[in-house]
């Protein structure tokens, strides 16, 4: 997963009136969010599992037993990996990029915002992308550790391996060079390396097979009118105070 990936890159729709209540807001059922929820969707260092170094804040869209599905919208003010200098990390050398030191900086999400989809337990999520006007340009399946839900969000690490699903069903990976960079740095070893690409190849066949969330229509969803941009807290890395699954 790249950090400028969209510039160099549970179905329903919204629309059911709710408002924004803030990280981990009272939901409809209890332990879940209600739509219309402000959460944060989080990713640990991958040399620092006891850091996070993106926080991402998102408005709940459907959050069941079967699927959590959250929006991101254009303008959002989200947390990223920079260079120690500053200089975005994707103009680093690959050799030294995950060597080189960073720091986190604040960021705006520009362009078309994010759908994102995650079934519980699923080693990775499934990500839709629009152009401006809302046409469809593809599902990105990000490749991560099965998410954990606390009160405010959901907290996860990205495996740098991901799948590109086009509206036409074909696929292809993304960021091999990436994977292969992390693991020769020592980001993973060989068999968290495997088990990756056994999650790759297992989403592989969901694609080949045409089973949800691709089958499921939404790239038809839009998000609801009244929902504003969830606002990035000043405590956006603080530890989860209660986990939830």
């Amino acid at each position: 997963m790249t950090a400028d990936m969209v510039e160099t890159t549970e179905g329903e729709t919204a629309g059911r009136g709710a408002t924004a209540a803030g990280a981990g807001g009272s939901a409809a059922v209890p332990g879940r969010w209600a739509p219309g929820d402000h959460i944060l969707w989080r990713y640990r260092d991958n040399a620092e599992a006891d850091r996070f170094h993106i926080c991402r804040p998102v408005t709940v869209v459907q959050d069941t037993e079967e699927l959590l599905a959250v929006w991101m919208a254009p303008g959002t003010h989200c947390i990223k990996p920079a260079l120690a200098d500053g200089t975005p990390v994707h103009r680093e050398p690959l050799a030294t990029r995950y060597t080189t030191p960073r720091r986190t900086v604040r960021d705006q999400w520009f362009g078309s915002g994010v759908l994102k989809l995650a079934r519980p337990g699923d080693p990775w999520s499934v990500w839709l992308f629009w152009e401006p006007g809302w046409h469809f340009k593809n599902w990105y399946v990000n490749l991560e550790e099965p998410r954990r839900r606390w009160a405010g969000g959901v907290d996860s690490l990205d495996h740098f391996l991901d799948i590109c699903v086009y509206p036409d069903r074909h696929w292809e990976w993304r960021d091999e060079d990436e994977f292969a960079q992390a693991r020769r740095d020592g980001l993973m070893t060989d068999a968290q390396a495997d088990a990756v690409r056994s999650a790759g190849r297992a989403a592989v066949a969901q694609i080949a097979a045409w089973a949800g969330p691709f089958s499921d229509g939404w790239e038809d969803w839009r998000p609801d009118p009244a929902w504003g941009v969830p606002e990035l807290p000043e405590n956006w890395d603080r530890s989860p105070d209660r986990l939830l699954s």
